[in-house]
C-alpha cells in the first residue's frame, strides 16, 4: 500500500485485495496477519477488519499515478489467487498490470493449482504480460516443491521462487524453467531458525544453473536482525525488467 517498501527485493506494494488464511506450515507466524489483526476494531483504519479477506477496489488504478519505474510487490497483504477472490477482480488487477508497463509487477502466491488454471485457461493473457513475474512461495518439500512443479507448467514469461520461511533442507531442487529464486529465514517473536547450510545448497544450485539468487535475510526477532551477508557478501540477482515507455503506456485514471 505503499509506494515505498522496506522489503529488499521491491520497490513498492500495492495491495488491491486484504487478508489471508493460512493453507501450509509457512503461514503460521505470518507477518501480515500479525500485522493487520493489531488494527482490527480501529475505525477508519485500513485492518479495522483485520485480516479479513476484502477487495478494495478503490486501490486498483493506484499504480496508474506512480509515473516512475517501480518493482511492485502486488497484494504483500494478501493473496490474488485466494478462492475468496473473484476471477474477474483478478482480471481488473491483471489489465491495471498491463496498462501500467512502466512498473515491473511481483505476483507471488501459495495458491499455486488456481495460478496455473488460470493462467493457462480464462486468464492466459495474464501470464504473456511481459512486465509481470510470477513466483510461488516454498518453505518445505511437502508443500513447497508441489508448487514449484506447478508453477513451471504456467503460462508465464518470468516465473521466481520466494523460498521463505526456508524450514528445512530442500534438497535437490529442479530450477528448470525458473527465472529468480529468493531465499530468507523467518522473522518475528516465534521465528523458526534456517541453518546456513539450507540456504547454501540452494544458492549453489541457483550458481550452477544460472538462476539469479536473492539472498533476503537471515530472520530473528525483527527482519534485519541478523542481516543479509551469506558467506561474507550479499546476494542480490534478479531478473532484467522488460518495461515499456511510460509516455506510450500511462492513461490517467
Amino acid at each position: 500500500m505503499s509506494d515505498r517498501s522496506a522489503i529488499e527485493w521491491t520497490d513498492a506494494t500495492w495491495n488491491p485485495v486484504r487478508g489471508c488464511t493460512k493453507i501450509s506450515p509457512g503461514c503460521k507466524h505470518c507477518y501480515a496477519e500479525r500485522f493487520a489483526e493489531r488494527f482490527r476494531g480501529v475505525p477508519g483504519h485500513p485492518f479495522e477488519q483485520g485480516f479479513d479477506i476484502r477487495l478494495v477496489p478503490e486501490k486498483l488504478e493506484q499504480p496508474l499515478r506512480w509515473r516512475s519505474s517501480r518493482r511492485i510487490f502486488v497484494n504483500s497483504m494478501s493473496d490474488l489467487f485466494h478462492d475468496r477472490v473473484p476471477t474477474e477482480y483478478i482480471s481488473r488487477v491483471g489489465r491495471v498490470m498491463q496498462g501500467a508497463g512502466w512498473h515491473t509487477f511481483q505476483v507471488l502466491t501459495k495458491r499455486h493449482d488456481r495460478l496455473r488454471s488460470l493462467l493457462n485457461g480464462e486468464l492466459d493473457w495474464m501470464g504473456s504480460l511481459s512486465n509481470v513475474w510470477w513466483g510461488v512461495s516454498v518453505e518445505n518439500r511437502e508443500h513447497g516443491l508441489p508448487r514449484i512443479d506447478s508453477l513451471r507448467s504456467t503460462n508465464a514469461r518470468v516465473r521466481f521462487l520466494s523460498i521463505e520461511p526456508l524450514l528445512e533442507n530442500l534438497g535437490k531442487i529442479n530450477l528448470s524453467g525458473i527465472d529468480w529464486v529468493i531465499v530468507g529465514g523467518e522473522s518475528g517473536p516465534h521465528f523458526r531458525t534456517m541453518a546456513a547450510a539450507w540456504a547454501e545448497g540452494i544458492r549453489d544450485q541457483c550458481l550452477e544453473a544460472r538462476v539469479p539468487f536473492f539472498f533476503k535475510q537471515w530472520g530473528g526477532r525483527s527482519p534485519k536482525q541478523l542481516g543479509r551477508m551469506l558467506d561474507s557478501r550479499e546476494w542480490n540477482g534478479m531478473p532484467v525488467p522488460s518495461i515499456s515507455n511510460p509516455a506510450a503506456s500511462y492513461a490517467a485514471p
